[in-house]
């Protein structure tokens, strides 16, 4: 299970709710991922957890090859991404059902959960056109 911060809590929650959930600043309308306090667009400490649309594009991509740790060696090769949310904000995740050597920056993407460790991850896979 994952420890988290009151100020998390939504965010995980929804994720066991099988739902993707993103911070929108309730003066400047700006949504924003990570979770913080405050606005970095107008500094505003007010703020809604509202649904995101799940979909984005694949803003950058590794393709890990070699694990570090035993914990990942079945894992190996994996896709550590970074998706450009419809919404706006960035989100690091790994990049599943797909052949990393058929990964390109630009690829529509979704967002699905899978749970590992006793949490449910947001984790995204290449979306059809």
């Amino acid at each position: 299970m994952t420890q988290t911060t009151p100020e998390l809590s939504p965010f995980w929650e929804g994720c066991s709710r099988g739902e993707l959930l993103l911070q929108r600043c309730s003066a400047c309308d700006t949504y924003r991922h990570p979770p913080s306090s405050i606005c970095p667009n107008c500094l505003s400490t007010e703020h809604v957890w509202v649904p995101a649309s799940g979909r984005g594009t694949l803003y950058t991509f590794a393709v890990v090859r070699q694990a570090l740790a035993k914990a990942w060696e079945d894992k190996v090769p994996y896709v550590v991404a970074v998706i450009e949310l419809e919404e706006g904000p960035r989100f690091l995740t790994e990049l599943i059902d797909v052949d990393p050597d058929g990964v390109s920056i630009g690829m529509p993407v979704e967002v699905t959960f899978v749970e590992r460790g006793g949490t449910m991850l947001p984790l995204f896979r290449p979306r059809a056109a």
